[in-house]
């Protein structure tokens, strides 16, 4: 595993062409289509089906295609794990790890990610999750995606799609949203989960969806294996919320921003968003207190809409 920061989409390798966007995505695509016919013809010179690699990498049979069509860019570890499935020679896989971290070197903007579909994004994060044992979450905009109701996501879905142009995969990606929230009921996982009180009340959805999530986060709340803890406005702040953060088993941190998804996977880094996520906890309410606030929002959802 790298030991150095890297940005998932950062622009320092050249770009095919200097043309307008349109020449940028075809590019990236092009190189994208023929890195999934190269591990097509691995899969298939190892005599194997599409389903027949995905039950051994315990893949959903629809990531197999999505990678061989060139509708979504596999990982490093997909790529190893691929080569191995299909005994495929150490310098067959250093070459087409270096492809594909030069396609996450172009693929430089959630506007590019975004138009492989909403649900292969949702499908990407769920690999990395069932690989992951302990979550640390903070997110200070929007309800985590684990915990999301369905009409919370849908209504998030439909600001991403404009935002961004994505392909209008709604009610896919909502289908994959809720079936990674399996994973809370896996035991041998653990989740900690941060939100400010504002996040509760930003109405991002209308207000009989917002009532629902919040009962949905307090039912979340006792679950054994999650903390879940809430930030109250009273809270004298540690530093500012500039932005949220996943903590992935201490290996590594994905920071969203607006154009941009960062994996750092330094050890510096990954101390420094531990650090903060532990002042978080210092000042969040848990367990009786936290859902205390949430009914505290509710009743005030409440009184809003009775007038």
């Amino acid at each position: 595993m790298s030991t150095r920061s890297e940005r998932i989409g950062g622009h320092h390798a050249p770009l095919l062409s200097r043309g307008g966007e349109g020449d940028r995505v075809s590019g990236f695509q092009q190189v994208r289509t023929d890195l999934g016919a190269q591990l097509r013809q691995l899969r298939e010179a190892a005599h194997l089906s599409g389903k027949d690699l995905a039950e051994r990498l315990k893949w959903q049979a629809s990531k197999v295609s999505r990678i061989e069509n060139a509708r979504q860019t596999p990982t490093e570890d997909d790529i190893t794990r691929w080569g191995q499935a299909v005994q495929a020679t150490p310098e067959t896989v250093e070459e087409l790890i270096e492809q594909v971290s030069g396609l996450m070197e172009r693929q430089d903007s959630w506007r590019q990610r975004h138009r492989s579909g909403l649900a292969a994004l949702q499908e990407d994060i769920r690999d990395l999750e069932m690989r992951t044992t302990l979550f640390q979450v903070f997110e200070p905009g929007v309800v985590i995606g684990l915990l999301q109701t369905t009409e919370y996501a849908r209504s998030i879905f439909t600001r991403i799609k404009r935002l961004y142009n994505a392909p209008d995969e709604i009610d896919a990606a909502i289908q994959v949203r809720m079936q990674r929230q399996q994973i809370l009921y896996d035991q041998s996982k653990k989740f900690r989960f941060i939100l400010p009180e504002a996040v509760l009340r930003y109405r991002l959805a209308p207000l009989d969806v917002m009532c629902g999530q919040l009962d949905r986060l307090l039912a979340v709340t006792a679950l054994p294996n999650v903390e879940f803890g809430v930030v109250p406005f009273e809270a004298p702040l540690p530093s500012a919320l500039l932005n949220g953060f996943w903590i992935y088993d201490r290996d590594q941190v994905a920071v969203p921003t607006r154009t941009r998804d960062l994996v750092l996977r330094d050890p510096e880094d990954i101390a420094f968003y531990e650090r903060a996520f532990e002042e978080f906890c210092e000042i969040a309410a848990f367990r009786e207190e936290a859902r205390a606030v949430i009914v505290r929002v509710l009743s005030d959802f409440a009184r809003q809409s009775s007038n």
